[in-house]
């Protein structure tokens, strides 16, 4: 099947199918393959195997009619396996997709006496949530892209760009727009997401992030702070997500700066924590077991006691516009889906204190932290992805510093580039959401074929598991800076893991 985005639907207790106008079935769940059986197998399943005749018309026909005039639920009847026929309340749904359009069926068996039960009710709200959420999702995937093309060479000519230059300061509000854009699409990301961020995640140094994150708010020209640092010298390691885990952290540390007009006082301190037994903290109730806490503290407004409860609902603000009232409900669902969980403290006129515990390892992780120096390399780069767009995006930052670079738009070509080459592949820069082959089986393919190639993961938002061996990622939208230090970063890592 040619569809390989994340299907949000796949663990739903009712069939659901993705199909395209011309009934052919993209993706089929669970609770489909097992209603329907054998008819839903091979290539390029058809609606149509399973369309009864009793609906009138072909699969194609009723898709092309309901695109017209939309009903939903739907009464509709479909053969199931062992060849009886079946009726199901459908809802439907539909997007385009680039130059197509693509139809979200979701099947709920028709009550015996014609009544629609509490349940049933609950189930057809939860479809057409479903439903919202899988567009979400798609919609994210694709303006990732563009904006990762946008990104991509408004960095690298700034970068390149005198400080004089008459174009700089455009250049520089082009990338303020995308950055912002970018925010909107992994609001979009987030809130469609529903597996958990620690899957497939290394143990790393909570540490490193949070300096990286205190450094660019120093840097930034925003309102002046003193900024008060006390980092547990050995900090427990910890699992996360770290573009999600400081991206959280931004948001933490924007609301301390706010909170406080010509100048104030922000603590982060880190600390390991070990509970014998369940804890509570504010409204937070922690598990027994071993904890790393992040608490980020200011002498701000701080927050009045009838608003204090609902700092996490999305989007509630009492900020003005442009916020959406996203920011803590952001950081409760990046953290609470590393297993952690969000406490925050606060009195009007004196501060708001907000600490961050994330489940931790009795062990210690090095980090060498984030890659600073020469950006240039003599390496030779393989990018894969199937948007044209970024691959040559790719091309021209990489060969721009140096790096030989080959591109490949599927999983097939980047394996016969490979398998050809007059010299070796250093590193393979794939996305991880292609068409016929993914990037997560281009990647098992080419640690079985050249085990000692480098691999980098370009990735929306989806982070499957990708066994224990290391893997690198990259999330989009990147910069020029950042796809260049991931480069450097994943072929330093990986040589000394070798040596």
């Amino acid at each position: 099947m040619k569809f390989d985005a994340a299907f949000v639907l796949e663990n739903a207790n009712w069939p659901a199918l993705l199909v395209d106008a011309a009934s052919t079935i993209l993706r089929a769940n669970q609770a489909a393959v097992k209603t329907f059986g054998p008819a839903l197998e091979g290539a390029t399943p058809l609606l149509s195997a399973i369309w009864s005749p009793e609906n009138g018309g072909t699969a194609e026909q009723f898709l092309a009619q309901w695109e017209r005039t939309p009903s939903s639920p739907a009464t509709l009847r479909f053969r199931v396996k062992g060849g009886g026929m079946a009726s199901f309340s459908t809802s439907i749904c539909s997007f385009a997709k680039e130059a197509e359009r693509w139809f979200i069926l979701q099947l709920l068996p028709e009550p015996i006496r014609g009544e629609q039960s509490a349940g049933d009710t609950v189930v057809l709200h939860k479809q057409k949530l479903d439903c919202a959420l899988q567009m979400a999702r798609t919609v994210a995937l694709d303006f990732n892209n563009a904006l990762t093309s946008i990104l991509g060479y408004s960095s690298l000519l700034l970068s390149k760009a005198e400080a004089n230059h008459p174009w700089r300061r455009a250049l520089m509000e082009m990338e303020k727009s995308a950055a912002k854009a970018a925010e909107i699409a992994n609001d979009l990301a987030e809130f469609s997401r529903q597996d958990k961020e620690i899957r497939g995640q290394l143990a790393g140094n909570l540490n490193t992030v949070l300096q990286r994150c205190v450094e660019t708010f120093q840097n930034s020209g925003r309102e002046p702070a003193t900024w008060r640092l006390q980092l547990e010298r050995r900090l427990f390691a910890a699992k996360f997500d770290e573009a999600k885990i400081q991206q959280a952290f931004v948001k933490i540390l924007e609301n301390s700066v706010e909170s406080f007009k010509g100048g104030g006082r922000i603590s982060v301190q880190t600390r390991n924590v070990e509970l014998a037994e369940p804890t509570q903290d504010r409204n937070v109730k922690l598990a027994a077991g071993t904890y790393v806490c992040a608490e980020v503290s200011d002498n701000g407004e701080g927050i009045a006691p009838d608003i204090l409860p609902r700092v996490f609902e999305p989007f509630f603000t009492t900020k003005p516009a442009p916020h959406r009232g996203l920011g803590l409900a952001w950081v409760y669902g990046i953290v609470t889906n590393h297993g952690g969980g969000v406490a925050v403290s606060s009195q009007p006129g004196a501060g708001t204190s907000v600490r961050i515990y994330l489940p931790a390892e009795k062990d210690f992780v090095r980090d060498g932290g984030q890659f600073v120096g020469d950006l240039t390399g003599n390496q030779t780069v393989l990018m894969v992805d199937d948007e044209d767009l970024l691959l040559t995006m790719g091309d021209t930052i990489l060969s721009s510093y140096g790096y030989t670079v080959y591109t490949a738009n599927s999983g097939q070509k980047a394996l016969d580039i490979i398998s050809k080459s007059d010299k070796p592949i250093d590193l393979v820069i794939t996305d991880l959401v292609m068409p016929v082959m993914s990037g997560r089986e281009l990647v098992e393919r080419i640690r079985q074929i050249s085990p000692g190639t480098r691999i980098l993961c370009a990735t929306g938002y989806v982070r499957p598991g990708l066994g224990q061996e290391r893997a690198a990622y990259l999330q989009k939208p990147f910069t020029s800076q950042e796809l260049l230090t991931r480069v450097k970063q994943a072929l330093l890592a990986e040589a000394t893991v070798v040596d």
